[in-house]
């Protein structure tokens, strides 16, 4: 059994976070001690590294709770649609990112920086109508 501090330790989640995991309905713990403390076993340890991996490519907790949740025959195909939503929300967010830096780019190459006249740059950031694109 592990406490929440070894827990947090083995697998780098702060407390806080999986109390607030456990407050949502993500993780339980096994039981509590003498002392009120939390236990949880492997299968607590398991699921928080789940649940960590799954964060740190990005999916929402929304996500991530729909697929703890899945068993059986249905699994796969479900597991499957959330992760193309997820993938087609990547490249959505790659897209926009990619004008952005185009714009950056563009806004940058407007100014020498020599400090001669007014900032282009300024000027651009504080304009959005100077924008050659929407981004």
């Amino acid at each position: 059994m592990y406490s929440i501090g070894q827990l947090s330790r083995a697998t780098g989640v702060k407390v806080t976070t999986i109390r607030y995991y456990e407050e949502m309905g993500l993780i339980s713990h096994d039981g509590r001690t003498a002392g009120n403390q939390r236990r949880y076993g492997q299968a607590g340890l398991d699921r928080l590294g789940f649940i960590r991996h799954a964060r740190e490519l990005g999916l929402s907790l929304e996500a991530i709770r729909a697929l703890v949740a899945l068993e059986g025959d249905g699994a796969c195909a479900k597991s499957h649609a959330i992760a193309e939503a997820h993938l087609q929300d990547v490249r959505d967010r790659i897209r926009r990112l990619k004008a952005l830096e185009r714009e950056l780019v563009r806004i940058k190459a407007s100014c020498k920086g020599d400090g001669s006249g007014p900032c282009s740059i300024l000027t651009a950031f504080g304009d959005h109508d100077l924008c050659a694109s929407g981004h």
